[in-house]
Order: structure tokens, then sequence, then C-alpha cells
């Protein structure tokens, strides 16, 4: 007869490596969802911020239409729950985290890099300021007219044309080559577009976050030395401070997968030990809003 060999029981740190991959499969597969269903949803926030200043600078009765109502519910819902959007629903940021995937496997495999190139954290530091001056200029060319005359130019509007399976048309060769610059960009750096150069991304990082929607830290208890939140985070938090209050957090809770003490948590992640119930419930509620406010391409 067969001996049938009894499968030794995983240690603690094997049991945590598998929950790091599950929960990173399943944020995989939450942004593919709605990469294809909600691509737009971005494109229809920030063009809410235009519509806004442009109105403002006519001398316009500002009014709620369907751009000004998709920004109100992007703000609303990250205030409430942070910035998920960015983390698990922008269709730009996925491609980042896709792109600097793919870098990471050419550098690895190809290049037998142990450890993947990316900007010095100064050099990122300052970056985050840029997409501020950003969010600036575009207010401004939108409140004294000019926006409106600029076609071509936009990457984040040939990046809509392109999920909508529409080539980009005659005038927006400098479009284009600003999101070729940003694809290599993105490969270089995690979140390089979202960090430096999102105008959504400045208009998220000035709201306010409600307290139980924030992260928070038991110092107390990590290890010494251990710094594993601090370089598993795609945005370079210092993540030093007991509460992790940083409008640059974008809620993909790398860290909280990868501190091996768990003293990373929110009100959410202690409601049982599923972790994947907070993100799907969190998915749920943006995908009824996307819904209602038009995102979805399917409805």
């Amino acid at each position: 007869m067969m001996q049938t060999t009894e499968k030794k029981p995983l240690t603690a740190a094997q049991k945590k490596q598998r929950t790091l991959k599950h929960r990173a499969w399943l944020r995989a597969a939450v942004q593919l969802m709605f990469f294809i269903a909600m691509p737009g949803a971005f494109v229809a926030g920030f063009n809410g911020v235009k519509q806004l200043f442009l109105r403002i600078g006519h001398g316009e009765v500002l009014q709620l239409d369907s751009f000004t109502l998709s920004l109100l519910g992007l703000c609303g819902f990250t205030i409430l729950f942070g910035r998920f959007f960015c983390g698990h629903v922008c269709a730009f940021g996925s491609l980042g985290d896709g792109v600097w995937w793919l870098s990471g496997l050419v550098q690895k495999k190809l290049l037998h890099r142990k450890k993947q190139f990316q900007l010095p954290e100064k050099a990122v530091r300052r970056g985050q300021k840029v997409k501020f001056m950003v969010l600036a200029v575009i207010v401004g060319l939108c409140t004294v007219g000019v926006y409106s005359r600029l076609t071509g130019w936009s990457p984040w509007e040939v990046f809509s044309r392109l999920t909508a399976l529409r080539t980009p048309p005659a005038g927006f060769g400098l479009g284009i080559a600003l999101f070729v610059l940003i694809l290599i960009s993105m490969a270089v750096q995690p979140r390089f577009f979202c960090q430096f150069l999102c105008p959504m991304g400045a208009v998220f990082a000035l709201l306010p976050v409600l307290p139980f929607a924030q992260l928070h830290r038991d110092g107390e208890n990590c290890i010494p030395g251990c710094s594993a939140c601090a370089h598993r985070c795609p945005v370079d938090l210092k993540l030093d401070e007991q509460s992790l209050r940083s409008g640059e957090c974008i809620a993909c809770e790398a860290c909280v997968g990868t501190c091996p003490k768990g003293n990373i948590s929110r009100w959410d992640l202690a409601l049982g030990k599923n972790f994947w119930l907070p993100m799907l419930a969190k998915a749920v509620l943006f995908f009824i809003m996307g819904v209602c406010l038009g995102f979805c391409r399917f409805f």
C-alpha cells in the first residue's frame, strides 16, 4: 500500500507570505475589473475640475452637470474611505502598477538585478510637489479661458481614447509623446504619474480623510530597525507616526500586508480575519456609485 505523506503545517512566516500574495492578487483583480469597466472615471472627475474653473472664469453660474457630480462623488468617496480610488479604481494608476511590475520582471529575469531600480528618496519627495503646480497651472489656464483652446497635448486624453479603443486623431502628437514618456517613467518609479503629475492626485491629497478611514500604526510593538512597511510603500511615505494621515497615501494597503507584526490597522480591517472583506465592500460601493454617475461603460 502506498503511504500517504502528511503535509507539514505552514510556519508563521509562510502563512504571512501566503496572505501577502492573496492580498496582492485580490487587489490586482479589483484593479483589472475597474480598468475594464470604468476606465473613464479619472477623466470624468478631471473634467469636473475643468468645468468648475471654466465657468468661474467666464462668470457663469455653477451647475451640477454630470462632470461636476462626478468630481463631487470622487471627492466624497475619498473623504469617507481615503484614496481608495487611486489605489484600486483609477485606470491610469493601475496602468502604472502594471508597467512597474513588468519592469521589475524584466530587470530580474533579463538584467539579473536583485533590487529594482527607482528614483532616490529625496528626488521622490521633491517630485511629489510637482503635481500641485500642475493642478495650479491647469486651474489658472481654465480660469482665464485659455485651456479650452489647447488641444492635442493632454496625455490622459490620449489614454482615455486608447481605453475606448479609439486612436488619437491628428494633432495629438504632443499628447502621444508625453504619454510615451510617462509610460517609460512608470518603469523606473512606482506610481510615477500619480505621485508627480496627476492633477486629480493633487486634489485628493488636499482633501481631509475622516479619522475612521485612516490607517494607524502601533509603533511601540515594532521590531527595531524593521522598516518593512516603508520599503514596501509605493509612494515612499515615512510611516514613522502612529496615525498615517499623509495625503500622499493611495490606500493600497501594501504596508498592512507587509508588517510582520500586524501593527498597521484600521477599524474595518479589525472586523474579522477575512482581509478581503473591507476591500471588496469598498469596491462594491464604488461600483454602485460609478454606475449611478455613468462611469461604467457597460450600463
